[in-house]
């Protein structure tokens, strides 16, 4: 009885000790002074899931503000702030205006733009009937969030923009302007992979049945898993089986890019992107989609493409980004982002199915952003 205790007490002591060691490396990193502009203007709730990715990435590689602090999700970001008590659905706005415009483009090293399309009334208000748009309470890329872009820019300065940023609530003006500082253009497509096609699905946004059949004039009979594309009057429904060998897209990265930004090769990714043009950015990362050749007679008769750009990069200083995917999007825990090694609890964070969506964090998100952020740290430095 005595050695099967041992062992007990053995495994309990590791247990305990992992994460005081893994604290202890975590404390001893050199931390990485940067101030940034963070904007998350879609916070329906408290986890603000948005951008709290970004937060945990910075925090785990030690990158702080310049007064030494670390960047917490729920107070060092502009947009959408819900207040307390949540029944009460009350909520403020933090937000940069026009007369601080010059002092902040001169104090800020970054911006990173995670999400604009915003707050609407059925989000925020539970109970409301799921239509496609309702009345926008906040969001939309404004004026002066393009003059803090434009400043920033003309002093090279680093800038992120994500998946969203150019489309719908953006006003045409703003997107246009947005677009020309970036070098690319919106194809005014976006997508998102559904595990199940079916109507009766749980969350399955019912909309897009009623978009379906009035373009089409037929009923939505999709069961499978799929890829739904959306522009402002059109919708295009891939279901695997017919128009995909497998449903789930993938980003793909070039090994030169991938020993460059530490990214793997190949990972699933689940959430909404959009498609755009890289004219003259260069392309890092691209959508792949796995298509049979109904699929892509579908896309080609709409202008589309089976590949498409994931990350795009300004190619002349190579300090701005825009992500067509909702990369920032992504679960993860709290206590994790001051032990250092948490990545090595493979199996329970993530996994080595070449489909399972949480790879994209570990695999691709974080060490993406430690790169870039790194890099322009370190040039900083030399200044």
């Amino acid at each position: 009885m005595k050695k099967p205790l041992l062992i007990i007490g053995i495994i309990i002591i590791l247990v305990l000790i992992f994460p005081v060691i893994s604290f202890i490396r975590w404390s001893i990193i050199e931390k990485k002074p940067i101030d940034i502009v963070i904007v998350d203007k879609t916070v329906p709730s408290l986890d603000r899931i948005k951008h709290k990715s970004l937060m945990w990435t910075l925090t785990s590689e030690r990158f702080v503000k310049k007064n030494g602090s670390s960047y917490s999700s729920a107070s060092d970001y502009y947009g959408f702030i819900p207040t307390r008590p949540l029944n009460k659905k009350g909520f403020r706005k933090n937000e940069y205006h026009l007369n601080d415009m010059m002092a902040l483009a001169d104090k800020t090293d970054a911006l990173y733009i995670t999400d604009t399309y915003g707050v609407f009334f059925n989000d925020w208000y539970s109970g409301v009937n799921r239509s496609r748009r309702s009345r926008k309470i906040y969001g939309g890329l404004s004026n002066t969030d393009y003059l803090l872009i434009n400043e920033l820019k003309n002093k090279n300065k680093l800038i992120i923009l994500e998946y969203n940023t150019l489309d719908f609530p953006t006003a045409e003006f703003e997107s246009f302007r947005t677009q020309e500082k970036f070098g690319i253009s919106s194809t005014g497509w976006t997508g998102k992979y559904y595990s199940s096609l079916d109507s009766a699905s749980r969350d399955f946004p019912v909309w897009m049945t009623a978009m379906y059949r009035k373009q089409y004039r037929m009923p939505w009979k999709f069961t499978k898993p799929g890829i739904v594309f959306l522009s402002e009057k059109n919708i295009i429904v891939l279901e695997e089986g017919t128009h995909l060998r497998n449903a789930m897209p993938h980003i793909m990265t070039a090994e030169e890019n991938c020993g460059k930004f530490g990214v793997a090769p190949s990972v699933a990714f689940d959430r909404c992107f959009d498609v755009v043009e890289p004219l003259e950015s260069n392309v890092i990362s691209k959508f792949r989609l796995e298509t049979t050749a109904a699929g892509d007679t579908l896309l080609n008769s709409n202008s589309l493409s089976k590949e498409f750009p994931a990350v795009c990069m300004e190619p002349v200083n190579k300090r701005t980004f825009y992500f067509t995917g909702d990369f920032a999007t992504n679960k993860v825990y709290t206590i994790g982002e001051k032990l250092k090694g948490f990545k090595g609890l493979k199996g329970i964070l993530y996994s080595d199915k070449p489909d399972d969506p949480r790879n994209f964090f570990w695999s691709y998100y974080k060490p993406m952003i430690n790169t870039i952020f790194s890099d322009y740290c370190t040039s900083l430095k030399s200044k």
